[in-house]
């Protein structure tokens, strides 16, 4: 019997165990920046997972007008979230969270939970690395 080598977890498809290891990365790269994760999270907190951007973006402390406009592009192009322009004077735009959507939000509320419960652990690593340098 031949045994498999123990690198074999080095084949990319194995690391997340995935067909396809790209569409992996690429879509965590998208969801898992900081702006996906609260724009996400925080149209979550609005009635009907919907908001205007203006609330958005009174929502977000430190998001700028021009990373809120591409992130959430970004989120409606991958089909996360819905964008509906009303026809009025001045124009309203909503956003809301689509049914995929949705069904991302539980994950990510346990990554933000792992970062809570963990933080001051990152923390004290950080120093102490930082002082070893």
């Amino acid at each position: 019997m031949k045994m498999q080598p123990k690198n074999k977890a080095l084949d990319p498809s194995h690391v997340c165990n995935s067909r396809d290891p790209l569409a992996v990365r690429e879509l965590l790269s998208k969801v898992g920046d900081k702006w996906s994760i609260f724009i996400l999270l925080t149209l979550e907190k609005f009635p009907g997972y919907r908001a205007r951007f203006s609330e958005l973006e009174r929502a977000i402390p430190g998001i700028s007008q021009r990373m809120l406009t591409l992130t959430l592009r970004n989120l409606e192009r991958d089909g996360l979230v819905r964008r509906e322009l009303f026809p009025e004077v001045p124009p309203r735009v909503e956003y809301e969270i689509t049914r995929l959507g949705k069904s991302l939000l539980q994950p990510l509320q346990g990554l933000v939970d792992w970062v809570t419960g963990h933080w001051e652990q990152v923390k004290k690593a950080q120093t102490l690395f930082d002082a070893g340098r």
